[in-house]
């Protein structure tokens, strides 16, 4: 499959959060799952989400057998999978939407190794600026994180909020773009609160880089978004979302639409 090179800036993701940081805002950074509910409008949404106001988007490349994510995501990517969408073709979705903020690609580990050994760099000519691989721990595959590590895409690391703190200060410094705190242990979904220890979680994780700090898992909410955005650089929010999806595009960007205001205090 043949990608319409985009022409990106290989910083573009820290340009963006510079820009925000001189303007005294906060990054809302929504998640969706690539092909998902079809390819026409998960192009569509890509798009709109720019329009709305958001400032990183998160890209879910499908996978059989996504751990990490909770019934929500795990049926878009089933979805996804069922409409022929691998790795080639979220490129190609991310390349048609053509979008002017940066791109993260959302993935578990195989379907980049399947991609083969010029994946990341199909991903950067496609338009995308990072990468994130789920279930990829520091060390546990030195030669695959150094793989990522030296690529053409940010690297983006997570930690979660029983790291401890000198593992967090490695996984950073493995890393760039920004850190993703997973909010809470277990998977992805839409929550009715909080963790009460998250700001406290969150001011460990920035005595430990420099790198802006990113939360998700459990948002789906305009209140529990400004809430978030208090404590961190950018909000993701990915179930709530791909569930609005599941109704419309028009659904997902209105939800979306109210994030963006949350975070802003509007």
């Amino acid at each position: 499959m043949a990608f319409v090179s985009a022409t990106i800036s290989s910083d573009r993701i820290a340009q963006r959060f510079a820009e925000l940081r001189r303007t005294g805002r906060r990054a809302f950074v929504p998640y969706v799952t690539a092909g998902h509910p079809d390819v026409e409008r998960s192009v569509a949404l890509l798009q709109g989400l720019q329009g709305i106001g958001a400032d990183v988007i998160e890209v879910g490349v499908p996978f059989s057998d996504p751990m990490a994510d909770g019934a929500v995501i795990q049926a878009s990517s089933q979805k996804a999978l069922e409409n022929g969408v691998r790795l080639d073709g979220v490129l190609d979705i991310v390349s048609r939407a053509a979008l002017n903020i940066p791109v993260v690609l959302f993935s578990y580990l195989n379907p980049l190794l399947r991609g083969g050994p010029e994946a990341l760099q199909r991903a950067a000519d496609a338009g995308v600026d990072g990468v994130l691989a789920v279930d990829l721990p520091l060390g546990a595959d030195p030669e695959r994180e150094t793989w990522f590590a030296d690529g053409p895409l940010d690297y983006i690391r997570l930690v979660a909020p029983t790291t401890p703190q000198d593992r967090i200060a490695e996984i950073a410094k493995t890393g760039s773009g920004f850190v993703y705190l997973i909010s809470r242990l277990g998977v992805t979904g839409e929550r009715n609160e909080l963790p009460a220890d998250l700001p406290a979680t969150a001011a460990r994780v920035r005595a430990a880089t420099s790198l802006p700090l990113c939360i998700g898992f459990g948002i789906s909410r305009p209140e529990q978004a400004r809430a978030v955005a208090r404590i961190a650089d950018g909000v993701v929010v990915g179930s709530a979302i791909v569930r609005a999806a599941n109704e419309s595009v028009e659904a997902a960007l209105t939800l979306a639409a109210s994030l963006r205001r949350g975070i802003d205090g509007d």
